[in-house]
């Protein structure tokens, strides 16, 4: 079939118009290993294998432009092609082009993860091993790469989120807080041993009886409407003993 027209398109695309009105669109790569810009025809006997390459061309400039928008390991990569049905054999070829080439590479994925991590979110390193293993990153190198998240880094860490956490309390008594301070520590992936290294140096009693206070009209007012009397008290009694806190109404409250 002659080719009467080329036009270069974009990310490595060529537009080929058939003099039967049919319009291609084929990557640079088949075009040259057809020798298309000489021959200027698409042999019928040739076409099916014209097409499978070109096809396995585009696995691969999906996958590259995928993992230049944002880095994936190799698994992720790997599920991204598949979700969009493409042939397995067609995206194993691909990953190992592009791990040879260097774009693909689940150690350098891992690095930049854990660095990631530790400067953007609260985590700690188990959860980050979590998160890695669940993208199927080799153990071995998740162990080697989290080192830099040494003990002495999470201890800085653990002190900001305790603070923090300290700080921005306004319904919990001192037990209470320090128990849910330390489970979301544990929940964000700090060993317990860790945590206990540091979380007993704070006091986490500061303002209680302030806090007491105001969790105490808050109550009345919402409860006051429905109870009364000894029932009243209660029932509040009740609510503050769930958050930790204790307070008893002087005369004039």
């Amino acid at each position: 079939m002659k080719i009467i027209k080329y036009k270069k398109g974009a990310k490595g695309l060529y537009k080929v118009d058939l003099e039967d009105g049919t319009v291609l669109s084929l990557y640079e790569e088949v075009i040259l290993k057809y020798n298309l810009l000489l021959t200027k025809e698409v042999d019928d006997s040739t076409k099916d294998e014209m097409f499978d390459y070109n096809l396995e061309c585009e696995v691969y400039y999906v996958a590259l432009n995928n993992i230049k928008a944002r880095a994936k390991s190799e698994n992720d990569l790997r599920k991204f092609l598949l979700n969009k049905e493409y042939p397995t054999e067609l995206v194993d070829k691909a990953i190992d082009k592009l791990t040879s080439q260097g774009y693909l590479n689940d150690r350098s994925y891992a690095k930049s993860f854990i660095n990631s991590q530790i400067i953007t979110t609260s985590n700690g390193p188990l959860k980050i091993e979590r998160e890695l293993l669940d993208k199927k990153i080799d153990y071995k190198i998740i162990a080697e790469e989290l080192e830099v998240f040494s003990e002495e880094e999470q201890l800085n860490k653990i002190d900001k989120i305790i603070r923090k956490m300290i700080r921005s309390n306004h319904t919990r008594g001192g037990m209470v807080l320090k128990q849910k301070i330390f489970n979301d520590l544990k929940n964000y992936g700090y060993d317990v041993s860790v945590i206990n290294r540091i979380i007993d140096d704070y006091d986490f009693n500061n303002g209680e009886d302030d806090i007491a206070k105001k969790e105490y009209d808050k109550l009345y007012t919402k409860y006051s409407r429905k109870y009364s009397g000894a029932e009243l008290q209660r029932k509040i009694k009740e609510k503050l003993y769930l958050k930790g806190l204790k307070y008893e109404p002087k005369e004039n409250d």
